[in-house]
C-alpha cells in the first residue's frame, strides 16, 4: 500500500522538478541589444570592449538548415536559443563550436510557428553575457 502511494507522488515532484528547472534555465537573462538591419550582411556588436560581429549564412527559414557565426576576440564558449516574444518555441539552445579562434559557428534549424510569426529574436550567451538580436522575415 505504502509503496502504491508513494512512487506515484515521488514521480509527481520529480516531473514538476524538472518543469520548474527548465523554465528557470530557458529563462534568458538580462540581455544586452544587438541592433542590426541584416544579420545575412553581418552586425557587429561589443562584447567586453572588443568588436564582434553575428552573421547568418541566410535568410533564415523554418525547417531550413542555416550557419550562424559568431566572431569576438578572446571569446571560449557561445551558445544561441531562438524565442518570440509571449510564445513558448520549445527547448532550441545550440552550442556554437570553435573554427578558429574567437570564431564559432552552429548549423541551426528553425521550429515552425504554427501561428505563422516570424518575430524571432535570437538570444546569445557569450562567455557569460547575454546578447539579444530581433529578427523577423529577411
Amino acid at each position: 500500500m505504502f509503496q502504491r502511494v508513494l512512487l506515484p507522488l515521488l514521480l509527481a515532484v520529480a516531473f514538476i522538478a524538472i518543469a520548474v528547472v527548465g523554465a528557470i534555465l530557458k529563462r534568458p537573462a538580462e540581455a544586452l541589444p544587438v541592433v542590426c538591419a541584416d544579420p545575412v550582411q553581418g552586425c557587429a556588436f561589443s562584447h567586453r570592449g572588443q568588436p564582434g560581429q553575428i552573421r547568418l549564412s541566410m535568410p533564415p527559414t523554418p525547417l531550413q538548415p542555416f550557419t550562424l557565426e559568431v566572431r569576438a576576440p578572446g571569446v571560449k564558449r557561445v551558445s544561441a536559443e531562438f524565442q518570440m516574444a509571449g510564445m513558448d518555441m520549445g527547448f532550441n539552445r545550440y552550442v556554437l563550436r570553435a573554427a578558429s579562434p574567437g570564431v564559432f559557428r552552429s548549423e541551426i534549424t528553425l521550429p515552425v510557428c504554427v501561428s505563422g510569426r516570424r518575430d524571432w529574436k535570437l538570444y546569445l550567451d557569450v562567455d557569460g553575457q547575454a546578447y539579444v538580436l530581433p529578427f523577423g522575415s529577411l
